[in-house]
């Protein structure tokens, strides 16, 4: 392993739970909008992969959640995840920007208030 690869397992390892979650939101914003690039240039298989490595976060933050201790907004979380996950499943299919657009703003709402709790 290379010296970037221990760096960046250090600092993913050593990220509080928030820092993660916003990492996590980072990534699958950043998958989204280059799948949103994809899409514009045609490049089907390019913009299916983005999608499911996006889909993929939301399916790790969504078993991630702690639904005993979160209550309720855990279980707006869960439902919220869903319904992306189903979105883009959809958007993945009709080839749908929007759809993609529609994911990535609910994504920065949830970032931004992570983020406000992480500081």
């Amino acid at each position: 392993m290379n010296g970037f690869n221990v760096y960046q397992e250090t600092a993913v390892s050593t990220q509080n739970r928030g820092r993660l979650i916003v990492m996590l939101y980072d990534g699958a914003i950043k998958f989204l909008r280059q799948a949103l690039d994809d899409l514009r240039r045609g490049d089907m298989v390019a913009k299916g992969k983005h999608i499911n490595k996006a889909q993929d976060i939301l399916f790790e933050l969504n078993t991630v959640l702690d639904m005993e201790k979160g209550g309720q907004i855990a279980q707006n979380l869960r439902a919220l995840y869903n319904f992306m996950q189903r979105h883009l499943t959809q958007a993945n299919i009709r080839k749908d920007s929007k759809m993609i657009e529609e994911v990535i703003a609910l994504l920065e709402d949830l970032n931004q208030s992570w983020r406000a709790i992480c500081r």
